[in-house]
């Protein structure tokens, strides 16, 4: 079968591995605010616009290790920034533009969750005229 093959349409879950399951829980319900779905043995599971986030406490050493970067997407960087500068998140990249777009400019932030796993915000900023 080739991967055209696959009619694969969209992504529906993205694990990220955590050490703590409580501590990085409290952090995507409490600090980013995605919708918490259910709890199942070590695994949380969140809603993020459809997409399934699954946090998973490693049962080997061939699962354990840092996380994929996701790319949260806001309607407003720097309001977002903020608000995670506010909760003590670890920032070490403070909102820039990444891409001068032809209609807009991407900006991203960079940031690590409690677990130390990189997380991004992301914005696309209509250019005024």
């Amino acid at each position: 079968m080739t991967a055209s093959g696959l009619a694969i349409t969209r992504v529906g879950q993205v694990a990220i591995n955590v050490q703590d399951l409580g501590r990085a829980t409290a952090f995507y319900r409490d600090v980013l605010g995605l919708k918490f779905l259910f709890a199942a043995g070590q695994l949380a599971f969140f809603d993020c616009g459809g997409v399934r986030l699954m946090l998973d406490k490693p049962e080997n050493a061939q699962f354990d290790h840092p996380s994929s970067i996701l790319y949260f997407t806001v309607p407003d960087i720097e309001a977002a920034h903020q608000k995670l500068v506010d909760a003590g998140v670890s920032i070490f990249e403070v909102p820039r533009i990444v891409a001068p777009m032809p209609d807009h400019d991407l900006w991203m932030s960079f940031f690590r969750d409690t677990e130390g796993n990189v997380m991004a915000l992301m914005s696309e900023v209509p250019r005024t005229r």
